[in-house]
């Protein structure tokens, strides 16, 4: 499992970095909170002095404030902005760390580079959405300096997610000490004219940014590609028209993107809100059923418009492979998966539960779902679901124990969870049959427990008479001092009060 460092007393950087914008982002977890966080590393060797280094995290600080204040759910949430000093070597500088929450998705660039261009509705939901984000950026004002499809994600509702918003700010074009001389902050593909002759940057700037990405998602290719810097060639070369590389293009739509593409700031929309009128005529109608046939595999990015606020779909069971399906050979040592439970037990003694689940489904995903080794991961990591209180997981995990359950006190240990998690989830029929089906054969040690979860079920379901019932023969069998007969005494009383049937 590895040693993972800690920053700030309080985030694990528990996955290898990736190469960000302006330094490495990592996949990181919140000890405080038990949850998965993404961890921006600002690179500080750009700081050449102390005072630049100064300079820049005063400047780090008020970025991600300023970040922290895009109260919109396209854009990641700011949990933190960390400054992580070296004990043992205070005389090093230190790191700056901006903790986010963690998106899962697939960004814009994987997704052009694998399928080519998007359906027309796709392409203008995504700039539909981005300008939704870029609104309110720009109201604070924020403006991004470096929109391009990599820094675009599409999660797994089809929720465009924009990110790195305020760490190139934070080391931007007004601060030339800490950059390199002459190169001005952007991506040259996507810079518009004024960014990349250092003649200023506005909200305008990230429209030129957006038109060269929405050209992209409909064409299949960059503005300008092939030969010539990119740079260059937006401040001097007017772009091929949409219609002449895709037909099927409408010619309204292609207009916004000639006019979001225009090289003069003031010929372009006057802002986000202009840009999304212009987009609404070509998005897909609330409550319309049929979804635009697009690349398979990936979340529709038009979900958002035709059915806003849309249950989040229910999360998958982990399959176990049947007779005649191929399984994958088991590659785990007895060592790796022995240190994964214990890692695992660890976490969950210290109420780090997502954590704990994660070191689990780990270990799961790489071996043979049929490997008799693994039946006490499975069973730990159900274990570790329910004291986390994920219980839509942990009742398909504990279901799944009790089809491959051989011990009848395992069995019925594992239709207790998973009755108590029916009964969490609301799903009251179905508990209320769990629990009566499991009384026949209880011990007696369990039968009361049992028989009032059952009364507790039957008022949630309204069945008050039956409720009333099962209650005063708990009252009548039991010691007054029972603290299950004294609970049934306040029961029958609530339901006397609310008009309920108790005689």
């Amino acid at each position: 499992m590895g040693q993972t460092r800690r920053i700030a007393d309080r985030y694990e950087l528990s996955a290898l970095p990736m190469p960000g914008g302006m330094g490495l982002v990592w996949e990181g977890y919140d000890i405080v909170l038990d949850r998965p966080v993404a961890i921006k590393q600002i690179r500080v060797e750009k700081a050449r002095t102390p005072a630049e280094l100064a300079v820049l995290v005063g400047r780090f600080r008020r970025e991600a404030r300023v970040t922290a204040r895009i109260e919109h759910p396209g854009v990641p949430a700011v949990y933190d902005a960390a400054i992580d000093q070296n004990a043992d070597s205070p005389d090093e500088a230190a790191e700056l760390y901006v903790v986010m929450q963690l998106i899962q998705g697939m960004d814009l660039r994987d997704i052009l580079a694998e399928q080519g261009p998007l359906p027309v509705e796709w392409a203008v939901a995504v700039a539909a959405q981005v300008c939704s984000v870029l609104s309110y950026a720009h109201a604070v004002p924020v403006v991004h300096r470096d929109l391009k499809p990599s820094n675009i994600m599409i999660d797994s509702s089809g929720a465009v997610k924009v990110l790195d918003f305020g760490v190139a700010s934070a080391l931007g074009t007004d601060t030339a000490q800490l950059t390199e001389t002459g190169r001005p902050v952007g991506t040259r593909d996507y810079m518009a004219p004024e960014q990349f002759l250092g003649v200023g940057v506005s909200p305008r700037s990230d429209l030129y940014a957006l038109g060269c990405v929405l050209y992209e998602m409909l064409a299949g290719r960059r503005v300008f590609s092939g030969t010539g810097d990119a740079a260059l060639r937006h401040v001097h070369d007017s772009p091929e028209p949409l219609r002449s590389l895709r037909p099927d293009v409408p010619v309204e739509l292609e207009r916004l993107v000639l006019d979001l593409l225009e090289k003069n700031p003031d010929d372009r929309p006057t802002d986000a809100h202009a840009v999304h009128d212009w987009l609404v005529p070509h998005l897909p109608s609330l409550g319309s059923g049929t979804a635009p046939r697009g690349p398979s595999g990936l979340a529709d990015p038009t979900l958002p418009y035709r059915t806003p606020l849309a249950p989040k779909s229910r999360p998958a069971v982990r399959a176990v492979p049947g007779p005649g399906r191929p399984a994958p050979p088991a590659a785990l040592s007895d060592a790796l998966v022995q240190e994964g439970e214990e890692e695992a037990v660890r976490l969950f003694e210290e109420g780090r539960f997502t954590q704990a689940a994660h070191v689990l489904e780990e270990l799961l995903d790489q071996a043979d779902p049929l490997d008799p080794r693994l039946s006490e991961t499975r069973r730990i990591h159900a274990g570790v679901l329910l004291a986390g209180e994920d219980f839509r997981r942990a009742l398909g995990a504990f279901r799944h124990l009790a089809a491959e359950a051989t011990d009848g006190s395992d069995l019925r240990e594992y239709r207790q969870h998973i009755a108590l998690c029916l009964a969490t989830l609301g799903e009251h029929e179905q508990a209320l049959e769990e629990y009566r089906s499991l009384l026949p054969d209880a011990p007696h040690a369990e039968v009361v427990t049992l028989r009032q979860k059952i009364a507790d079920l039957l008022l949630a379901l309204h069945r008050a008479s039956e409720a009333a019932d099962l209650l005063r023969s708990l009252v009548s069998e039991l010691p007054p001092e029972h603290p299950a007969a004294v609970r049934s005494r306040e029961l029958l009383n609530r339901i006397r009060l609310a008009g309920g049937a108790t005689e």
